[in-house]
């Protein structure tokens, strides 16, 4: 799906589900738990390959492998195999679900997740919250969220976006020139405009704007939205130009956010991860180490441990060192 990304974590080669199921089967029999083998194999299979050994642990013990890695784990490090083991689809979903339930939204996560998807996976994700939740995930974004950031947010989730690649000069300088007088221009914004050809234009002629809003105005369009918008639109609209830009510093940029200061957004860092590591994890990773001068691995290192930290270093295709 991704012809333009890295990943870290490749189908095994000579998979064998059968042998896999027995060996997660085995890990977990009796006193204790082998939690080196959990991660061997469920960090090191692709998202298809473990909902084929889950097919076959349920054949073969009558059991559901999820439940059993729950009773077997603890804390992150079960967060994370429970994470890998749902279809991509349903994490997403689930995602999605989490930051809406409850007292308060989680913006961060829908504006991650709206704005950096494809318009398939979108109308993909759509139809499984439907069939997961009841309920469709556009009413639900409308009663979680409100104003500005509401318009957004039901924009991106119609998955309308031109995704022919298709660029024009002209029509560029115009939805420039339209930014502008919907901006800076104007007392007030008109943030339909914003919201419009953000929503809609390809990421192509996405860049070709953006370098003709420079041209025009002597500074980046990012800029101006910092201006002209706060909170949670301003947020989402940074969002879809940083993905325009370089997708992956956009989530390199996220990984730094969720270890950066005091603690750890371990629900955000365990996302992040799990959602990028079959695409683009390696560019994302080469992306940190340019952004904030140090190694990925080192940031892992220095706010995770155990199990949880070995597990995150195979996705993100590290060796293990011994600390």
């Amino acid at each position: 799906m991704y012809p333009f990304g890295t990943p870290t974590v490749f189908p095994a080669q000579n998979f064998d589900p059968v042998k896999d199921a027995h060996d997660l089967r085995k890990a977990m029999k009796g006193f204790g738990t082998d939690e080196d083998a959990l991660i061997n194999i469920i960090c090191r299979r692709s998202n298809e390959q473990r909902q084929e050994i889950q097919r076959q642990y349920k054949t073969h013990f009558g059991k559901d492998l999820i439940e059993d890695i729950r009773s077997e784990t603890s804390g992150n490090f079960e967060k994370l195999l429970v994470g890998l083991l749902r279809p991509i689809v349903d994490f997403y979903c689930h995602e999605l679900n989490d930051a809406m339930a409850g007292i308060g939204t989680d913006e961060d996560v829908l504006i991650e997740i709206l704005c950096t998807l494809s318009n398939h996976e979108i109308h993909t994700i759509k139809n499984q919250y439907l069939r997961l939740y009841g309920a469709h995930l556009e009413s639900e974004l409308k009663s979680e969220t409100s104003g500005n950031f509401k318009r957004l947010l039901v924009s991106l989730c119609t998955a309308a976006r031109d995704e022919s690649g298709h660029t024009d000069r002209a029509a560029a300088q115009s939805d420039a020139r339209e930014l502008l007088k919907a901006g800076e221009l104007r007392v007030g914004t008109d943030e339909s405009m914003f919201n419009m050809i953000l929503c809609q234009r390809n990421y192509q002629q996405l860049k070709l704007i953006f370098q003709e809003y420079e041209t025009m105005t002597g500074h980046s369009l990012e800029k101006a939205i910092k201006k002209e918008f706060s909170g949670d639109i301003m947020e989402g609209l940074i969002a879809i130009c940083r993905c325009v830009n370089n997708k992956a510093e956009y989530f390199a940029s996220r990984l730094h956010k969720s270890m950066a200061g005091i603690g750890t957004n371990d629900k955000q860092l365990i996302r992040v991860i799990i959602t990028r590591c079959e695409i683009d994890m390696a560019d994302i990773k080469a992306a940190f180490e340019r952004m904030y001068g140090k190694s990925l691995k080192s940031w892992i290192k220095g706010d995770t441990s155990g199990h949880y930290k070995h597990a995150l270093y195979a996705l993100v295709g590290e060796q293990r060192s011994n600390s």
